[in-house]
Protein backbone atom coordinates (compact mmCIF):
# COMPACT_ATOMS: atom_id res chain seq x y z
CA UNK A 1 0.00 0.00 0.00
CA UNK A 2 1.18 3.53 -0.80
CA UNK A 3 0.68 5.78 2.25
CA UNK A 4 1.00 9.56 2.27
CA UNK A 5 1.33 11.28 5.65
CA UNK A 6 0.28 14.92 5.62
CA UNK A 7 2.25 16.16 8.62
CA UNK A 8 0.75 19.50 9.62
CA UNK A 9 3.10 20.64 12.36
CA UNK A 10 5.45 23.53 11.62
CA UNK A 11 7.85 21.81 14.06
CA UNK A 12 9.44 19.08 11.95
CA UNK A 13 10.84 17.23 14.96
CA UNK A 14 8.18 17.73 17.63
CA UNK A 15 5.67 15.39 19.23
CA UNK A 16 3.62 14.94 16.07
CA UNK A 17 6.76 14.00 14.12
CA UNK A 18 7.55 11.34 16.72
CA UNK A 19 4.13 9.76 16.17
CA UNK A 20 4.52 10.01 12.39
CA UNK A 21 7.94 8.33 12.42
CA UNK A 22 6.70 5.48 14.59
CA UNK A 23 3.61 5.01 12.43
CA UNK A 24 5.82 4.96 9.31
CA UNK A 25 8.24 2.51 10.94
CA UNK A 26 5.36 0.15 11.72
CA UNK A 27 3.83 0.45 8.24
CA UNK A 28 7.19 -0.13 6.55
CA UNK A 29 7.83 -3.16 8.74
CA UNK A 30 4.87 -4.89 7.07
CA UNK A 31 5.80 -3.82 3.55
CA UNK A 32 4.01 -0.54 2.93
CA UNK A 33 5.57 2.50 1.26
CA UNK A 34 5.26 5.65 3.38
CA UNK A 35 6.02 9.24 2.40
CA UNK A 36 5.82 12.10 4.90
CA UNK A 37 5.01 15.53 3.53
CA UNK A 38 5.65 18.41 5.94
CA UNK A 39 2.81 20.54 4.59
CA UNK A 40 3.75 23.56 6.73
CA UNK A 41 6.85 23.97 4.56
CA UNK A 42 5.29 23.37 1.14
CA UNK A 43 4.10 26.91 0.47
CA UNK A 44 0.40 26.02 0.22
CA UNK A 45 -1.78 29.11 0.17
CA UNK A 46 -5.31 29.04 1.58
CA UNK A 47 -8.23 28.44 -0.75
CA UNK A 48 -9.25 31.77 -2.26
CA UNK A 49 -12.89 30.73 -2.61
CA UNK A 50 -12.82 31.85 -6.24
CA UNK A 51 -14.63 28.69 -7.42
CA UNK A 52 -12.56 28.68 -10.64
CA UNK A 53 -11.93 24.97 -10.03
CA UNK A 54 -15.66 24.32 -10.16
CA UNK A 55 -15.11 22.16 -7.07
CA UNK A 56 -13.42 19.44 -9.02
CA UNK A 57 -14.26 20.27 -12.61
CA UNK A 58 -10.97 22.12 -13.30
CA UNK A 59 -7.57 22.40 -11.62
CA UNK A 60 -7.00 25.06 -8.98
CA UNK A 61 -5.81 28.34 -10.46
CA UNK A 62 -3.24 28.82 -7.69
CA UNK A 63 0.21 27.56 -8.57
CA UNK A 64 1.95 26.65 -5.34
CA UNK A 65 2.99 23.52 -3.47
CA UNK A 66 -0.52 22.07 -3.53
CA UNK A 67 -0.29 20.61 -7.03
CA UNK A 68 2.48 18.19 -6.04
CA UNK A 69 0.62 17.26 -2.84
CA UNK A 70 -2.56 16.50 -4.78
CA UNK A 71 -0.63 14.34 -7.24
CA UNK A 72 0.71 12.28 -4.34
CA UNK A 73 -2.69 12.03 -2.65
CA UNK A 74 -4.25 10.85 -5.90
CA UNK A 75 -1.53 8.19 -6.30
CA UNK A 76 -1.93 6.98 -2.71
CA UNK A 77 -4.00 4.22 -1.17
CA UNK A 78 -4.07 5.92 2.24
CA UNK A 79 -3.79 9.43 3.64
CA UNK A 80 -2.72 9.97 7.22
CA UNK A 81 -3.59 13.33 8.75
CA UNK A 82 -1.01 14.23 11.40
CA UNK A 83 -1.28 17.38 13.49
CA UNK A 84 -0.63 18.79 16.90
CA UNK A 85 -3.76 20.08 18.55
CA UNK A 86 -3.96 23.86 18.13
CA UNK A 87 -6.90 25.38 19.99
CA UNK A 88 -8.82 22.10 19.75
CA UNK A 89 -8.36 21.66 16.02
CA UNK A 90 -5.74 20.90 13.40
CA UNK A 91 -3.04 23.35 12.41
CA UNK A 92 -3.86 26.06 9.89
CA UNK A 93 -1.22 24.59 7.58
CA UNK A 94 -2.95 21.19 7.42
CA UNK A 95 -6.38 22.81 7.17
CA UNK A 96 -5.19 24.86 4.17
CA UNK A 97 -4.18 21.64 2.39
CA UNK A 98 -7.50 19.95 3.15
CA UNK A 99 -9.44 23.04 2.03
CA UNK A 100 -7.59 22.89 -1.28
CA UNK A 101 -8.76 19.30 -1.85
CA UNK A 102 -11.88 20.91 -3.33
CA UNK A 103 -10.26 21.20 -6.76
CA UNK A 104 -10.00 17.38 -6.83
CA UNK A 105 -13.01 16.36 -4.72
CA UNK A 106 -14.41 13.89 -7.24
CA UNK A 107 -11.05 12.30 -7.95
CA UNK A 108 -10.21 11.94 -4.25
CA UNK A 109 -13.65 10.56 -3.44
CA UNK A 110 -13.40 8.13 -6.35
CA UNK A 111 -10.19 6.65 -4.96
CA UNK A 112 -11.97 5.36 -1.79
CA UNK A 113 -8.80 6.01 0.18
CA UNK A 114 -8.02 4.74 3.64
CA UNK A 115 -7.36 7.34 6.32
CA UNK A 116 -5.94 7.70 9.81
CA UNK A 117 -5.38 10.48 12.32
CA UNK A 118 -2.23 11.03 14.40
CA UNK A 119 -2.34 13.88 16.89
CA UNK A 120 -0.65 15.13 20.04
CA UNK A 121 -1.73 17.65 22.65
CA UNK A 122 -0.43 19.06 25.89
CA UNK A 123 -3.90 18.64 27.39
CA UNK A 124 -4.94 15.35 28.95
CA UNK A 125 -8.61 16.07 29.66
CA UNK A 126 -10.96 13.40 28.34
CA UNK A 127 -12.64 15.93 26.02
CA UNK A 128 -9.38 17.30 24.56
CA UNK A 129 -9.75 15.77 21.09
CA UNK A 130 -13.55 15.85 20.66
CA UNK A 131 -13.65 18.67 18.08
CA UNK A 132 -10.66 17.39 16.09
CA UNK A 133 -11.99 13.84 15.99
CA UNK A 134 -15.40 15.07 14.83
CA UNK A 135 -13.74 17.15 12.10
CA UNK A 136 -11.54 14.24 10.96
CA UNK A 137 -14.52 11.88 10.82
CA UNK A 138 -16.50 14.42 8.81
CA UNK A 139 -13.65 14.87 6.31
CA UNK A 140 -13.25 11.10 5.97
CA UNK A 141 -16.99 10.65 5.47
CA UNK A 142 -17.25 13.49 2.95
CA UNK A 143 -14.31 12.17 0.91
CA UNK A 144 -15.51 8.54 1.16
CA UNK A 145 -12.37 7.50 3.06
CA UNK A 146 -12.28 4.45 5.30
CA UNK A 147 -11.05 5.27 8.80
CA UNK A 148 -8.28 2.85 9.80
CA UNK A 149 -7.69 4.31 13.24
CA UNK A 150 -6.51 7.18 15.37
CA UNK A 151 -3.72 7.82 17.81
CA UNK A 152 -4.75 10.60 20.18
CA UNK A 153 -1.68 11.61 22.16
CA UNK A 154 -3.01 13.03 25.41
CA UNK A 155 -0.42 14.81 27.57
CA UNK A 156 2.22 14.99 24.83
CA UNK A 157 3.24 18.60 25.33
CA UNK A 158 6.95 18.14 24.59
CA UNK A 159 8.94 15.59 22.61
CA UNK A 160 10.26 14.20 25.90
CA UNK A 161 6.74 13.75 27.26
CA UNK A 162 5.70 12.10 24.01
CA UNK A 163 8.64 9.67 23.92
CA UNK A 164 7.90 8.64 27.52
CA UNK A 165 4.22 8.01 26.75
CA UNK A 166 2.41 5.01 25.29
CA UNK A 167 1.56 6.90 22.11
CA UNK A 168 4.67 6.24 19.98
CA UNK A 169 4.05 2.50 20.49
CA UNK A 170 0.38 2.98 19.61
CA UNK A 171 1.39 4.78 16.41
CA UNK A 172 3.81 1.97 15.51
CA UNK A 173 1.08 -0.63 16.13
CA UNK A 174 -1.41 1.28 14.00
CA UNK A 175 1.07 1.37 11.11
CA UNK A 176 1.91 -2.31 11.53
CA UNK A 177 -1.77 -3.27 11.63
CA UNK A 178 -2.48 -2.10 8.09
Amino acid sequence: MNIIVLQGSPNESGSTAILVEEFARGARAVGHAVERIDVAHEGVRPCAGCEACGYGARPCVQHDGMGAILDKVLAADMVVFATPLYYYGMTAQLKAVIDRFCSENSAITGRHLKAALLTAAWNADDWTFEALVAHYRTIARYLDMTDCGMVLGYGCGTPGMTRASKYPRAAYELGASL
